[in-house]
């Protein structure tokens, strides 16, 4: 499904990347973990395209783009369209109600038909648990609820793939969990999603696949239980026993 092969990312003369490679098979959820500054951000807005690799080949399903030559602003905006992104920060439009932010995406960018963007827009809030605040206006919701519209948002464009960076940092602790259950509701429903977050509960529970990234590069990866129970890398076991 998802495909990253020799994955290179420079500013200036920083090397965040440092040749990655990742395959990510169609309704896994793949959970990547490390310190700040190690790269996974990075990684993440490569594979959205929201920042420009320095070299290497992303695929999802059959689109693919080689960036050991210039790629077309046109490719870049049809791959973009395979991916929903849901960020730290909310990013919704103040001056819209929850509703009209889901709806926003299909119209403009999709030319959907003003009465099924609704429709689909309508039944998405519903299913991400805020049917009853599809007119409220972000300042009105709480952080968990802007988040949630956030994911809502990214599903209505019916991307192939879903990518999460650290959707829960920004929230109260009281509020991780109602963003943690659509996100785990997803899963279970077979969406593919690569999630960077230092929530390793969730990661425990949900990944199929945990990933640890540290200095631009993938140190070690393995199902939850294995990484989380017998770490084989030092680095590794420094790092959870930091954080556990």
């Amino acid at each position: 499904m998802i495909s990253i092969k020799g994955l290179y990312k420079q500013f200036g003369t920083l090397e965040v990347l440092k040749g990655i490679d990742l395959e990510v098979k169609k309704g896994k959820v793949v959970v990547v973990i490390g310190p700040s500054g190690s790269g996974k951000t990075t990684m993440l807005r490569c594979l959205n395209v929201l920042e420009t690799p320095t070299k290497g080949v992303i695929s999802i399903e059959d689109h693919t783009l080689d960036f050991s030559h210039t790629v077309a602003k046109k490719d870049i905006a049809a791959f973009r369209r395979l991916t929903g992104m849901v960020f730290q920060s909310y990013n919704l439009f103040p001056h819209k109600t929850a509703l009209e932010n889901v709806m926003e995406g299909p119209v403009v960018v999709k030319n959907e038909n003003k009465d099924s963007a609704k429709k689909k827009a309508q039944g998405l809030l519903e299913k991400v648990g805020l049917g009853d605040k599809m007119d409220y206006y972000p300042a009105q919701l709480s952080g968990g609820q802007q988040q949630r519209v956030g994911i809502a948002r990214a599903l209505a464009m019916e991307p192939k793939v879903m990518l999460f960076d650290e959707p829960t940092s920004a929230l109260d602790p009281e509020l991780v969990g109602e963003v943690l259950k659509v996100m785990k509701d997803l899963a279970n429903e077979g969406m593919t999603m690569i999630v960077v977050t230092h929530e390793m509960r969730f990661a425990r529970e949900a990944a199929d696949e945990v990933i640890f990234m540290d200095q631009g590069v993938v140190i070690e990866r393995n199902k939850p239980e294995e990484i989380f129970t017998y770490p084989k890398e030092e680095r590794t076991k420094k790092f959870l026993n930091m954080i556990q």
